[in-house]
Parts: structure tokens; C-alpha cells; sequence
């Protein structure tokens, strides 16, 4: 058989799948959960590295690449999923003031540009009808939004009603947290023992997702409109339509300006790289657009972004500050890790007092040493980081001897050790380390694992500390009377942790397994072990061979897998996890196979569907014979095409001719 990627090295196979499954992961932390962990710098370097080995070797590509579509912020519930009149697309960014200049000198001579602050919040589509307001859009993956005009009501600098309007007229924008606001709403967070928000764009997103409108109008969201969208406008320009927005009374900013050659447009990005900081909103860059309405349509679009814009990103901001001291900090599979505690200073609007030092060897990579000088960078407004120290090389001084990693566990006082080939020195302790202790409790109790109401960190702690949970079999022994006799709870608080308790022996294997805590076996690898090991029975006597036969499943989590099993510890946890009812085990009609119907078919599926979850229909065409992929090629059998079905795979599959099969056509196949 000829070999597709005969001109591809494996290394550059295996690096595409990787950035594929980074960039898809950090588009949910960002988009849906609002908890990203990646900055938008990286995110960017991540993103134009995958292009130029997708456009190098075609072979690869794939429509269902993050290189083909934007983040989506789609999947929470309680919200009317609407499709967009336009699609709602990305900026091309750009983090050299370089490659603005070429991108300004390679449009038509004497082309108007339009210069805006680039506001990091939410993006919003308000759809006003004879002048009354009757959608908000988030953009969720740009072809569908959310509908969350109840939220939006509540927002005064939104107007719900406009005398002159056009009979149709779409406006588009940010919706904001402002800083002063931000602080406030970490502060309560903190004392509440919740997590805090990374940014206030991520407040604004989590807060305008919230079902409780009430509480959306307490935390005070704000608003800046910058695109008006539509056939049959008033204003032949763009800066035309803002001003006569901004009359209509829409909340649109006033550093706007229309700029006439390169040095312009650099003048007003200098200006703004200093004066954002006074700004009560946070901004994150630039916005540039042809002004003209016409030239915009002449240049264009490409699949995920105008030809006729583009945003600069500001370098992250960073800060000099003196390192005091370095503390360790023991998460829940034993890692250690540095922690520079700072002269406090302030970044991107919040005070930063605490960064990560990531191991050992970046702290002797960096050469750093309390009492240093060290500049603090806080990139994408997300999480503080050390990128160096002020100073030249050290003199007179082996840098090997100037710093040294604590030896024991700063928790519980035993002998750390560090595996052959990791950064990270561990915790062997696992039985009797505190934080170990807990962070399982917690992992275990979390809302992608088994999702027990009421059983937060702060709760986990006090029943830890009170002495009632030690391992997570304990949880299923809590008695009403353990729970309703602490400071601050009562019969209705203990009422509700025992139902979250009782609901959770519902929770599938699959999802059991997750929380288990293995370690490196995440929430997609234990779908897919749970799907080749159909009970914990199957999974305790699997050999290292049979695990690596698993999508995903390489030598080292294999290995963690025996290791767990060989545990007398975790066997005893397990049985007490049994004999509570926690679900060890496929549901019976998934582990049946149910049929033939769909043997040697191989079926991709898009879209959103009425009657069953995407997994549940990956689960059905296994029960039934089928494979499933998620890629579109010459070898795909048919698509399971729902509502909202991604164009690409559209235009794919209409070029290779393969069928679409409706939701009803599924079923009713695999009922005949």
C-alpha cells in the first residue's frame, strides 16, 4: 500500500497532531471555560507554526484543524444558539510594529486607515429591529452565537431602544469588565475560597454567561461598539458609521483616529502603548481597518480573517522587582514547585506579588537567587511569570553552588526524589502528604470528574483537616450529622453534599476512572482506555501491551496504570469505591454490541443533534460495527451531519462525495 506520508518525517507528523490538540485545548480554557493557561503570544507562535507545516505538507491538512476555524465559546446551557447574518471573524495579529508598517505600505496608495484600541473583552453582535433590540450574539465559533440578550438588558451603557435607526441594523463590539470592578469581584471571590478570574476578559465572559441576570447587573458589565455590519447602511466609510453610532447614543470609544500615512498609524500606537495603562477598561493592542466601506469589500477575506484589518498586539508588560524569597508549594501527584515571592508591583492592572518558578532547572537556567533584581512578565494578562534577572554574568561564583532545591517535602518532611529524565523533583509520600492528600480529594470531587455539589476546595479542606475524609472512599462514609455540626453549615448545607454524593454513584465509568487520579491519565485518555477496558476488572489485570494498543496511551501512562493497580492502597480505595455504588463499569447497553450494521463503515460526525450527545453517537457506532474519525478523506463511509455542521467538512465531503446522513436517517438505520 502506497504510504500517504512518504514525503512527512515522523517527527513532523507527530509535532502537527500535537499543536492540533494544544490549540484545541487552550481555545476551550480561553472560550468556554474561561481559565486559559496559555498566552496570546504562544497561542500565536503555536498557531503560525502549524500553518507552515500544514502548508508545507498538504498530505496533512485537515478541515477540522484549528488552523481552518476560530475558538468557539458555544456549549453552555440555558442559552438559544442563533446563527450569525455574518460570520463574526478573527483579526489577523501582529506583535511587530514592522510588520504593521508592510501590512499599511502594501494597501493602495492613499487608502484611509481607520486606528481603535483593541479592547479584551467578549465580543458581542446586538441585533436591533425598528430600532428595538431583540438579539445579543456572543460569537461562538463564528457561525453560531449564543443568545444572551436577557444578560445584555442589564448592561445601562447598552441602549434597548434607538429612535432613527435603520429597519435593520447590526452592531458589534466588546462587552467589558472594568479593573476597578475586576479587583472588587476577585476580592469577594477570595474571601468566599473560589478560584479568582485570570483577567477581566475572562470575568466578562464568565459573568455574561451566568443564568442569574441579577447577578450579571451587580457586577457591573460595560460596553464599546466598533463595527457596524449590513447592506444598505448610511456612511459610505467606517469612521462615517461610528460617528453617527455614537450620535444615535451606542457606546463608542473616543480613541479613535482616522490616520492618512504609516507614521500616523505608528504615532497613535506609540501613544496608546503608554497611556492603555491609565484606562479604566483593559486593552490589549491595536485594531487597524481600511476605512473605506468599498475598498474593504474589494480586498476581501480569508477563511478566518478580513484582508482588511489587522490588530497589533502590545508587548507583554513587564515590571523590575526584587526577589525575596523562594517558598514550594507540593500539588496533588507530589511535584514541587518554586515559588518566587516578590516586592510587590503592579501589571496589567492587578498587583503581582507570587510567580511560578517552574523546576530546578529553570531557576539555574535563569541563574536566579533571592535578594536578585528580576524582571516579572505577565503576558496576555494571565499568569505571572520570571523571564530574567537584572544584571550581568555573576563573578567569582560557581553557578551550580549558588542555588540549591530543598531535599525533603516541605509538607510531611520525606526525601524527595526526581525521575530519570523529568524536571520536576516529587513527593514519594503519597500516602501521607497533606496536599497530595487533598488535591486527589479535590480532583476527584471537581465538575469534569464527579461533579459532587457542594464539595468545594474550601469544604474539602475542613472536612480534611476536621478528620471525616482522608482518601476518596471516605466521601461515600460522610454522615449527615459529620457534615451539619461544623461552623458554618447546618441540616440544609449537609442535605445538599449528600445529594451531590448520591447523584455521583451516576456518573459513568469513563468519567469515574478520570477522577480516580491516575497519574497522566487525563479526561480524553480515560474515554478512551474506558472505551477498550469496559470495567475496572477488565482495566486492574490489563498488561503494559494490551495499554499501549490504546489511541493515546504511551509507555510511561501504561506504566502509571500497573503501578496504581499493584497498590494495596488503591485496591482497598477501589472496593470501598464498589461497595458505595460508584458506577466501576460500562452501562450495560454499552458494553453490548448491538449489531453489524455499520462493520468496515467509517463515519465522521459534525454538528449538534435532538435526540443523543456526540458521544453517544461515537458510542453507538461502535456498539454497532462502525469506526469513527474525525477527519474527512476518500476513506469516510458517510458523515452523521447534525444542525450547524462545520462548513469545511461540508465543502470536504461534497468534493470527495461522500453522503450526509441526517439524525433521523442514522437511527432509523441502525433500528432496520
Amino acid at each position: 500500500m502506497m504510504d500517504l506520508f512518504s514525503d512527512i518525517d515522523a517527527a513532523e507528523r507527530d509535532e502537527i497532531k500535537v499543536l492540533r490538540r494544544e490549540l484545541e485545548e487552550a481555545n476551550r480554557l480561553y472560550y468556554v471555560d474561561n481559565a486559559p493557561t496559555m498566552s496570546d503570544r504562544d497561542f500565536d507562535a503555536k498557531m503560525h507554526r502549524l500553518q507552515d507545516l500544514e502548508n508545507a505538507h498538504p498530505e496533512m491538512d485537515d478541515p477540522s484543524s484549528p488552523t481552518h476555524h476560530v475558538g468557539s465559546d458555544l456549549g453552555r446551557q440555558g442559552f438559544e444558539q442563533v446563527a450569525h447574518r455574518y460570520p463574526m471573524l478573527s483579526l489577523a495579529n501582529s506583535y511587530s510594529r514592522e510588520e504593521i508598517e508592510e501590512w499599511v505600505r502594501r494597501l493602495p496608495s492613499g487608502v484611509e486607515i481607520v486606528a481603535e484600541l483593541k479592547y479584551d473583552g467578549l465580543s458581542i453582535s446586538l441585533w436591533y429591529e425598528h430600532g428595538s433590540l431583540v438579539r445579543a450574539l456572543t460569537r461562538g465559533d463564528g457561525v453560531r452565537g449564543d443568545d444572551v440578550l436577557r444578560n445584555i438588558r442589564t448592561i445601562s451603557s447598552i441602549p434597548t431602544k434607538v429612535a432613527g435607526l435603520p429597519e435593520h441594523y447590526e452592531i458589534r463590539g466588546e462587552i467589558l469588565l472594568p479593573w476597578e470592578r475586576f479587583e472588587q469581584l476577585n476580592r469577594q471571590r477570595e474571601q468566599n475560597d473560589e478560584p479568582l478570574f485570570a483577567n477581566p476578559r475572562n470575568a466578562a465572559s464568565g459573568t455574561l454567561k451566568l443564568l442569574d441576570s441579577e447577578e450579571v447587573r451587580r457586577r457591573g458589565l460595560t460596553c464599546y461598539l466598533y463595527h457596524i455590519v449590513g447592506e444598505n447602511l448610511q456612511g459610505t466609510t467606517h469612521y462615517e458609521r461610528l460617528q453617527q453610532a455614537r450620535e444615535w447614543g451606542f457606546p463608542v470609544s473616543d480613541a479613535v483616529r482616522l490616520c492618512h500615512s504609516v507614521d500616523e498609524v505608528m504615532e497613535f500606537i506609540a501613544y496608546w502603548d503608554v497611556e492603555r495603562r491609565t484606562l479604566p477598561v483593559a486593552t490589549d493592542g491595536i485594531v487597524l481597518k481600511v476605512n473605506s466601506i468599498a475598498q474593504q469589500q474589494s480586498l476581501g477575506y480569508t477563511a478566518k480573517t478580513p484582508r482588511w484589518a489587522i490588530a497589533y498586539k502590545f508587548p507583554a508588560e513587564k515590571q523590575l522587582t526584587t526577589l525575596r524569597r523562594i517558598t514550594y508549594q507540593v500539588g496533588r501527584t507530589g511535584v514541587v514547585t518554586p515559588v518566587a515571592n516578590l516586592d510587590a508591583v503592579q501589571l496589567s492592572g492587578t498587583m503581582v506579588q507570587r510567580a511560578t518558578l517552574h523546576n530546578e532547572d529553570f531557576i539555574r537556567q535563569l541563574d536566579i537567587r533571592e535578594g536578585d533584581r528580576v524582571w516579572v512578565e505577565k503576558g496576555g494578562e494571565i499568569i505571572p511569570k520570571i523571564t530574567g534577572r537584572e544584571g550581568g554574568e555573576r563573578e567569582g561564583e560557581n553557578v551550580d553552588e549558588g542555588y540549591s532545591f530543598i531535599t525533603h517535602c516541605p509538607e510531611c518532611g520525606a526525601e524527595l526524589v526526581r525521575v530519570e529524565g523529568e524536571a520536576a523533583w516529587r513527593c514519594p509520600n503519597d500516602t501521607a502528604c497533606p496536599p497530595q492528600l487533598k488535591g486527589r480529594l479535590e480532583h476527584f470531587v471537581s465538575r469534569k470528574a464527579m461533579d459532587i455539589d457542594g464539595l468545594g476546595a474550601e469544604t474539602i479542606d475542613l472536612f480534611f483537616e476536621k478528620g471525616l475524609v482522608r482518601d476518596i472512599a471516605d466521601i461515600y462514609a460522610l454522615k449527615r450529622n459529620d457534615i451539619a455540626v461544623l461552623e458554618g453549615f447546618g441540616d440544609k448545607s449537609a442535605e445538599r453534599i449528600l445529594s451531590g454524593i448520591e447523584a455521583s454513584k451516576q456518573v459513568p465509568w469513563p468519567r469515574v476512572l478520570f477522577a480516580l487520579g491516575i497519574r497522566m491519565v487525563g479526561e480524553t485518555t480515560a474515554v478512551k482506555i474506558a472505551r477498550r477496558f469496559r470495567s475496572i476488572d477488565e482495566l486492574q489485570w490489563a498488561t503494559h501491551e494490551q495499554l499501549t494498543a490504546v489511541e493515546d496511551v504511551g509507555p510511561q501512562i501504561a506504566q502509571n496504570i500497573v503501578q496504581y493497580f499493584l497498590d494495596e492502597r488503591n485496591l482497598d480505595v477501589l472496593i470501598r469505591l464498589r461497595a458505595a455504588g460508584v458506577q466501576m463499569e460500562n452501562a450495560e447497553h454499552e458494553q453490548e454490541k448491538m449489531s453489524d450494521v455499520l462493520a468496515d463503515k467509517t463515519i465522521v460526525i459534525s454538528g449538534t443533534f435532538q435526540n443523543h450527545s456526540r458521544d453517544e453517537y461515537k458510542a453507538l457506532i461502535e456498539q454497532n460495527g462502525g469506526r469513527n474519525s474525525g477527519s474527512v478523506s476518500s476513506k469516510t463511509s458517510f458523515i452523521l451531519a447534525g444542525e450547524n455542521m462545520g462548513p469545511e467538512k461540508r465543502k470536504k465531503a461534497e468534493s470527495l462525495g461522500v453522503p450526509l446522513v441526517s439524525e433521523d436517517e442514522f437511527l432509523n438505520m441502525l433500528k432496520a
